[in-house]
This record gives C-alpha cells, sequence and structure tokens, in this order.
C-alpha cells in the first residue's frame, strides 16, 4: 500500500491553499498586476492620499491600459478578453494598493466600457471602447444624483427630443473620473422610459467640478456633472436598452469586482497587522507572541480567505454564466462588512502607529466606508438578500 502524499507546508500568505485554484495564465495575471500597484502606487499613495489628489491621472490609465486591465473581461475591441476570475484577480490586487485606483479601473472597466459594450451601437463600440481599452480616453458613469442615491428610479436628469438631436439636462454626483473623463456614459429619463447616453465631455453645457473635502477615497478623482441643455445626436442614445435594467447590469457587473477588491483592502491590512504582530516588542517580547494578539490574527486570516474563497466561486460562476445579481449582493454585503472589520482590528493591533500613513491600515479603512456605500449601501443589498429569501418585496 503506498504511502499518502505528504501535504505542503503551512503558508500563512495562503493558508487554505487558494492559489490551487488558479491555473497558470491566473497568477501570471495577478503577478502583472501586483507588479504594477508595488512599482507605480505604493510608493506614492500615502502621500496622494494626503494631499487628496492623484496626480498624473491619465498616464497611470495609459499604462494600465497597456497590461490590459482596463475593460479586460470583455471581448474584441482592443479589450483583453480575460476571464472574471482574471479581472476579480486584478481588482484584489489593485485595491491593495489602494481603493481609488480599483475604482479607477472599476469605473472605466466594468461601468463606462461594459454599458457600451453591452448596449451600444456597433459604431459607438468601434469609436470609444479601443481608445479606452489603451487608457487613451478616460469614462464615467452618471447614474447617482443628489437627491437620489439608492432610489435611481426617481432621477430627475431628463433627456427631450429636439428634431433629430437629443438635449439632456440635469446633475449627476458622486461620480468616480466625472473631472477627468472624455465620455461619460448618462443615465436619464426620457418620454420613453430611462435611457443611457454617450456624452462627450466637449459638449457645449457639460461641466463636471471636483468634489474636495473628502475623507474618504482621497486618491481619486470624484466629480459631479452637471448637464446644462447638453445637444447631443440621435446617435447618442444607447439602443440596446430601456429601463432600469440597463444601469442595474452594469452595477451588477461593477459590485461583482468590488466582491474582490475589498479582500485586497484586507488582505494588505490583515499583512501589515501581521508584519507588526512578529516584530513590535512590548513586556520583552513580540505581541504576536500573546494570546488576545493570536486570536485576533486567527479571526482575521478567517474571514479574509473565507472572503477570497467566496470571491473566487463566485467568479467561477460568472465565467459559466450562472451568476445571479442576489449571489453578487451576497458577495458584497459580506467581503466589504468583513474587510471593514478586518481593518479595525488591524489598527487595534498597530495601536497608536494604526493611525499613521506610515502604514495603509486607517486608509484602508477610511476607503471602505465609500466602498461599503457605493454600488448599493448594506440596507440595499440586506433588502434584495431579504426579498430572494422570503419572495416578499420590502422595497415599497
Amino acid at each position: 500500500m503506498s504511502a499518502s502524499p505528504k501535504p505542503p507546508a503551512f503558508d500563512p500568505a495562503d493558508p487554505l491553499g487558494l492559489d490551487d485554484l488558479l491555473d497558470p495564465e491566473d497568477l501570471a495575471v495577478r503577478d502583472t498586476v501586483r507588479s504594477w500597484a508595488a512599482d507605480r502606487v505604493l510608493p506614492y499613495v500615502a502621500d496622494w492620499y494626503e494631499k487628496g489628489e492623484l496626480p498624473g491621472i491619465r498616464e497611470l490609465a495609459r499604462e494600465l491600459g497597456s497590461i490590459g486591465a482596463l475593460g479586460m473581461s470583455l471581448t474584441g475591441y482592443g479589450c483583453a478578453g480575460a476571464s472574471s476570475v482574471q479581472y476579480g484577480l486584478a481588482c484584489l490586487e489593485l485595491e491593495a494598493a489602494d481603493s481609488g485606483i480599483r475604482s479607477l479601473v472599476s469605473v472605466q472597466g466594468s461601468l463606462a466600457m461594459y454599458a457600451i459594450h453591452r448596449y451600444g451601437s456597433e459604431e459607438q463600440k468601434n469609436e470609444w471602447l479601443p481608445r479606452m481599452a489603451s487608457g487613451e480616453v478616460i469614462g464615467c458613469f452618471g447614474l447617482t444624483e443628489p437627491d437620489h442615491g439608492s432610489d435611481p428610479a426617481g432621477m430627475r436628469t431628463f433627456a427631450k427630443r429636439d428634431g433629430d438631436d437629443w438635449v439632456l439636462s440635469g446633475r449627476k454626483m458622486w461620480i468616480t473620473n466625472g473631472s477627468v473623463a472624455g465620455v461619460a456614459v448618462v443615465w436619464a429619463r426620457t418620454e420613453d422610459g430611462i435611457r443611457g447616453f454617450v456624452v462627450p465631455t466637449d459638449r457645449p453645457g457639460f461641466s463636471a467640478p471636483e468634489i474636495k473635502h473628502k475623507w474618504s477615497l482621497r486618491a481619486s478623482v470624484t466629480s459631479e456633472l452637471v448637464l446644462d441643455d447638453v445637444r447631443l445626436p440621435a446617435g447618442a442614445v444607447l439602443p440596446g436598452v430601456t429601463g432600469l435594467r440597463g444601469p442595474l447590469g452594469c452595477l451588477s457587473h461593477a459590485r461583482y469586482g468590488i466582491v474582490w477588491g475589498s479582500m485586497g483592502a484586507a488582505r494588505s491590512s490583515f499583512e501589515a497587522a501581521l508584519d507588526y504582530a512578529r516584530t513590535r516588542e512590548q513586556f520583552g517580547r513580540p505581541i504576536g507572541g500573546f494570546q488576545l494578539t493570536q486570536a485576533k490574527l486567527a479571526d482575521m486570516a478567517v474571514e479574509l480567505h473565507k472572503g477570497i474563497l467566496l470571491a473566487h466561486h463566485l467568479g467561477r460562476r460568472m465565467d459559466a454564466g450562472r451568476l445571479r445579481p442576489e449571489q453578487i449582493s451576497f458577495g458584497k454585503l459580506n467581503n466589504v462588512r468583513e474587510a471593514i472589520e478586518i481593518c479595525r482590528t488591524a489598527r487595534t493591533i498597530l495601536g497608536a502607529n494604526g493611525i499613521s500613513l506610515e502604514y495603509p491600515v486607517m486608509r484602508h479603512a477610511t476607503n471602505l466606508e465609500s466602498v461599503l456605500t457605493y454600488e448599493g449601501t448594506v440596507e440595499m443589498h440586506q433588502l434584495v438578500l431579504g426579498k430572494a429569501l422570503t419572495g416578499l418585496d420590502a422595497f415599497r
């Protein structure tokens, strides 16, 4: 009788052996994005965050395009055609650097590019997607309004016909990439229902003042969109969808990236706490040798790697065409909530140093407060799951 194979050594960085679920191409994508983030973001992001700016965003976008990270799970038109799992791995590595960088990529690929790819005409796809995939053009996505965040059905932005043209008026709020975008996908009411419009940002009447005084996502461009009788040709409307299912379909794709990305912020905070616990001495020995600290680290590791496993499972379902919106809500609700708790626990291990930008923990924690809210608040995802579980609609 042959001996059983010897299990590999325990790896603190991968305690469940989740890398075994990845093939060489998956690992290559992950390593490429991790290397780019380590070189182009991590040395500078604390300074960007402290100053509340993201300098060189257009150059960063072109670099992200060159490694295939923009619209990477879309096919054709210069997009990489990567798997959903590979896109998720990229989101994890980007958010391990900073949520603002992952937001740049998510809004570009999962919202603006996805809307054009899914609902646009061939003319719209050929005009915009190759330049967006390369990072030559940055896109934004205008859905949320000042008075209508979680209730997009109440939007006031309106598009009316004027001969063969459309004229758009309204305001959108909390728009990532807005002030640097070359194109905006804007959702508006029409006489026929809610429609999407591809809006070049150099059109008269369009402006995008940047929102200042943020205490979260500070290394990110966040804007208001102001549309003051913006005139567009008939071909600006997205022909493939009418109604809220259009923007909500885009949001599902973006939420999927958050399921992975939030685990990147959690991993970065956990790794900072683990390293600190191994080296920081109190009462004559490293604090990692005390039972209470080890209990915190164990709990953090369990939730972190459960979250990554959940993200991987959802990614395989998406690649198989079997992922439902309720399952994405499940993932975002759990992973962002647990990521925030991991950051808060990591901060307690670092003590006073946990609030310093010399460590990433507080930066990730404040960023995640925004991630918890955008692409659907906790309450919205709870109600999505509540409706799915009971068959009863509590939204009304």
